[in-house]
């Protein structure tokens, strides 16, 4: 019987060959005999989508190159559907990119900018610089989740872009408003995310040079303790979630259950109707039809209302008091943790009858020093005056009721107040009472105020006065690329430009986030791909060298980075709230123990030219995005060596990066490592991080409740700023795709 290879499969099996060699390839050639002998007249993508299937079925710990033969087959059946609609040949799908971009944009998939702000000119240049080879970078998972999720699409949800193209389309985005060396400022963007040295955040890499969606990851609002105030902040949570933005909430200024309504006592329901109110607002406002929203909500653990708020994603008790759909975060002082320690009392207050009663409220302080400050003084206050109602419990009774719902949900997370408003860089401008949706950014925050609402020229005109809402926009190194390429230096600076940028061009939906992102001009530089990165150097994650390593290098980033938004603000100015900030008054360099002649040029440096950017590092969870780029993910070690990554629609099995007979010593699962090697880790880090880190803590299902106490109470001590899940081998979790970058 004769076999007929169509040219096009010919071609590919003999470049698969030529890449992998003939003892390798061997097992998928004696399969496509095979399926071809039993599919006569059968297509090129028939056959690319079975050997894709076979190769993954080779995918295993002792031959991980499989993965990047499946992606080859994949690319290049990616290639064949562009070619068709582009009337090209497979192999001139990259090679008239002007014209591409002009299509696209008549047919309304890019932004009409990209061909109003280049000129036909300029676009070919652009295209020139577009490296098809870097395609072959992909793992099969990585591009599968690229050419599936985050391409531009036509109107019959087929992909109309290729990969280099998405990279080279954002780099064109983020750079379309600089006057200087455009064009060089393109190809180093381009240049950063084709070899996968860094990833954009999901919003940008999803919506860049497309006519619809906002860039930034993520959003925190404050809100007000009134009626209007708290329909307003929903309002927002709806807007920005259609938008496709995580949404963290902070409910502490909000009365309690019991408390008074214009003098007349017990009348309020407290926070958990409104919290209801924010779990149905995230069900039905999903993002672009993609997924539902995600909205975290905060409070203070002295707040009257912390019971029932820790049981609220319970499986079990009263359903009326449940919001499965929304994530929890308790917002600590040390004076708590102090008294978990000791296992003394605690109190619980209504955060309106203090600021009516005392004239303060109590959670616009911090201690300004561990273990002396104005929240504990304020805090006493309270305790000794018998004007307040309040209930008294054991402090241990409330980490105990956390600790449960961390293992049966993994949250709430947890965020130490006094940590993250000592280490604010911008505390002359206000306070942080929260975190986000992924607990690693920590920036100004106040409520916007509503004031009036009247009828002007028959037009309803509200007034408020705007608070701090914050908006992060992220981007993340990959370490297992970028450090054993030595390229810190180089990607750093256009990295934080990118960043930058993304500021001036996101058009938010919510006045007081845009107000916000202007005045402070934050941004979140973070990393993925440590312990790809330990396994590549031979470090054992349980071992101080890892520690001492997450010491200097953080410390070399942060450098970097604060370096590159120093000499932004030479070329573009400074953000308008740096006079009187630390980076000014050089207290940010001395809290951190800034020393040698590098950082006190620096220190010089900023001190006269300024900052650009009032925030600049915070280390995301990055689940998607370090898929994509073939690393780990953020700074979590792994799960294990080989595994299935599921997800709605397709379940495919992985390996770890450069899983070798070196690197698989270096490998050990998240599950069977000591946690408190990650905390100490985490402590180094952290110390160069001026905003937060997403954090889990794994651990077993069957641990003590003393084990894992111990862990609470070690990365309180250490000075963390927050933690994220606690990963039970019995729970499952949500990753937040906003905040991957």
């Amino acid at each position: 019987m004769t076999i007929t290879i169509i040219p096009e499969i010919e071609q590919m099996l003999n470049h698969l060959t030529d890449e992998f060699g003939q003892e390798k390839i061997g097992p998928l050639l004696r399969v496509s005999e095979r399926w071809t002998a039993k599919h006569p007249g059968y297509s090129a993508s028939a056959w690319s989508k079975a050997m894709v299937l076979e190769s993954l079925s080779f995918l295993d710990e002792e031959e991980p190159y499989w993965t990047f033969v499946a992606a080859r087959i994949h690319l290049e059946e990616s290639y064949r559907e562009q070619a068709a609609k582009r009337k090209t040949s497979a192999e001139g799908v990259y090679k008239d990119f002007a014209s591409h971009v002009q299509i696209l944009t008549e047919k309304g998939l890019y932004d009409p900018r990209l061909t109003i702000v280049y000129t036909t000119n300029e676009l070919e240049k652009i295209g020139q610089l577009l490296q098809p080879k870097r395609d072959q970078l992909f793992t099969y998972i990585g591009l599968k989740m690229l050419m599936d999720r985050y391409v531009a699409r036509d109107f019959d949800k087929t992909p109309a872009e290729l990969p280099q193209e998405r990279w080279l389309i954002i780099a064109m985005t983020l750079m379309q408003n600089e006057t200087e060396n455009r064009l060089e400022k393109i190809a180093e963007s381009y240049w950063a995310m084709s070899n996968l040295y860094m990833t954009v955040a999901t919003p940008t890499l999803s919506n860049a040079g497309k006519p619809y969606g906002q860039l930034s990851s993520c959003f925190i609002d404050t809100v007000d303790d009134s009626l209007q105030g708290i329909y307003d902040s929903n309002t927002d949570v709806a807007t920005l979630s259609k938008y496709g933005g995580g949404i963290g909430v902070y409910m502490g200024k909000v009365r309690s259950r019991g408390s008074s309504i214009r003098g007349f006592k017990g009348a309020s329901s407290g926070v958990m109707p409104w919290i209801k109110q924010l779990n149905n607002t995230a069900v039905s406002v999903d993002q672009l039809g993609q997924r539902q929203g995600a909205v975290a909500v905060y409070l203070d653990v002295w707040h009257k209302d912390i019971f029932p708020f820790l049981d609220l994603k319970l499986n079990n008790g009263d359903e009326r008091l449940r919001a499965h759909d929304i994530f929890t975060g308790i917002c600590l002082p040390n004076v708590f943790m102090e008294q978990v320690d000791a296992r003394g009392e605690w109190h619980l207050f209504d955060p309106h009858e203090v600021r009516t009663v005392m004239g303060f409220s109590l959670e616009d302080y911090y201690d300004e020093k561990r273990g002396q400050g104005s929240f504990r003084t304020k805090y006493e206050q309270c305790v000794n005056d018998d004007r307040l109602s309040r209930e008294t419990v054991q402090a241990i009774d409330i980490m105990k009721r956390i600790m449960r719902s961390q293992l049966e949900t993994g949250v709430p997370f947890m965020f130490y107040r006094d940590e993250v408003n000592r280490r604010n860089a911008n505390k002359h401008e206000g306070m942080i009472y929260s975190s986000n949706l992924c607990t690693e950014i920590a920036q100004n925050m106040s409520a916007t105020e509503f004031e009036s609402i009247q009828l002007e020229d028959d037009v309803i005109v509200t007034r408020k006065k705007p608070g701090d809402f914050v908006v992060c926009n992220l981007s993340s190194i990959n370490l297992g690329r970028a450090v054993p390429a030595d390229v810190l230096d180089r990607l750093i600076k256009i990295q934080v430009r990118m960043l930058d940028n993304v500021i001036d061009l996101n058009m938010i939906p919510v006045p007081q986030a845009e107000r916000t992102n202007s005045r402070y001009r934050g941004i979140g530089l973070g990393t993925f791909g440590w312990h790809h990165l330990l396994a590549l150097k031979g470090v054992r994650w349980e071992a101080n060298e890892a520690v001492e390593y997450a010491d200097s290098l953080y410390e070399n980033i942060a450098r970097l980075t604060i370096e590159a938004s120093m000499e932004l603000a030479k070329e573009k100015g400074a953000y308008p709230l740096f006079a009187g900030s630390d980076w000014e008054t050089g207290a940010y360099f001395d809290a951190r123990g800034y020393e040698g002649l590098e950082w006190k040029e620096l220190r010089a440096n900023v001190r006269e030219h300024g900052m650009r950017n009032g925030y600049l590092m915070a280390v995301a969870p990055n689940s998607s995005t370090s898929i994509i780029a073939g690393s780990t993910a953020s700074i979590d070690p792994i799960f294990q060596k080989s595994y299935s990554e599921e997800k709605k629609d397709y379940k495919i099995p992985v390996t770890v990066p450069d899983l070798n007979s070196e690197t698989t010593w270096y490998y050990k699962s998240a599950y069977f490592i000591d946690q408190q090697w990650t905390l100490r880790q985490n402590a180094a880090r952290q110390r160069h991080i001026d905003q937060g880190v997403s954090l889990n803590l794994y651990v077993q299902n069957t641990i003590k409740a003393k084990e894992l106490l111990d862990l609470h109470l070690a990365a309180w001590k250490n000075g963390l700023k927050t933690t994220y899940y606690v990963r039970s081998t019995s729970v499952e979790l949500l990753e937040c795709e906003s905040c991957s970058s």
